[in-house]
């Protein structure tokens, strides 16, 4: 008889709820029929934090993906008027991305289409409980695994 794996029953319900996270995001964006995928709203949240337009390589690092995955992502944005690509003004054969009008109104979408699904996820938990998740979860993300991961 084998002893239980508590390591492998925890990382199984962090799969599991990861799983469930993106399902109800991934309605949640249909519902609102914002015309993105859940890999495009994150490249849309993700330029939203650079002060000014990035390239295609800083987004590929920052969303720790390959170029040509961005390059696939913003072609589809572009198509859709989110975002565009801009010479750099130091080096032209350069080209940054950045959001367009309509790009900034569907991140204010995409942020609501978010709420929305976390107010769903977290709607059995008390306050309390939620405080503690965010502590517990900030420990997981933000912690030095050193040679372990």
């Amino acid at each position: 008889m084998t002893s239980p794996d508590p390591d492998g029953l925890l990382a199984e319900q962090l799969l599991r709820l990861t799983r469930r996270v993106h399902r109800i995001q991934k309605r949640h964006l249909e519902r609102n029929d914002l015309g993105v995928t859940p890999a495009q709203s994150r490249l849309l949240r993700t330029l939203a934090h650079y002060a000014s337009p990035p390239r295609m390589a800083d987004l590929a690092e920052r969303l720790e993906v390959v170029p040509r995955a961005v390059t696939t992502l913003v072609d589809g944005l572009e198509a859709g008027g989110k975002v565009r690509r801009v010479p750099d003004p130091a080096n032209r054969r350069v080209t940054r991305i950045e959001l367009t009008a309509e790009g900034h109104t569907t991140l204010r979408e995409l942020r609501g289409a978010r709420r929305s699904a976390a107010e769903e996820i977290l709607a059995p938990l008390t306050e309390k409980e939620r405080q503690v998740l965010g502590v517990l979860l900030d420990t997981l993300i933000e912690g030095d695994c050193g040679t372990r991961c």
